[in-house]
């Protein structure tokens, strides 16, 4: 009788583990060299993504930067105010491709309202 106590426990220990895990894993961000070398994984999909900004673009239409992390940079559009170069931030939002010409492809973030 002590022993299957004993095996149920272990059981309800590995569920909430495996709960954990999984909770844990959509909190972690995506890394950006993932969404370059995967586009159709991520395409459409939203992501959470952390790094620094390396540049910042103001036009008139449109207002992007520029983020990178360890792994690469991707664009990300934005309608909130633009963060200053060379501060970390973490966004989310959704990939998207701006555009395909042969085996080049420009994916973006777009990012989502607060």
């Amino acid at each position: 009788m002590r022993t299957m106590s004993k095996v149920r426990l272990q059981i309800g220990v590995l569920f909430v583990a495996a709960l954990f895990a999984g909770a844990c894993a959509g909190l972690l961000p995506t890394r950006i060299g993932d969404i370059h070398s995967s586009p159709r994984r991520y395409d459409g999909k939203q992501v959470t993504v952390k790094g620094t900004v390396t540049d910042i673009v103001n036009l008139v239409f449109v207002k992007y930067f520029f983020l990178r992390d360890d792994t690469g940079e991707i664009p990300v559009v934005t309608d909130r105010v633009l963060p200053a170069k060379g501060e970390t931030v973490t966004i989310s939002g959704r990939v998207q491709e701006a555009f395909a010409l042969g085996d080049q492809r420009l994916l973006v973030i777009l990012e989502s309202p607060k």
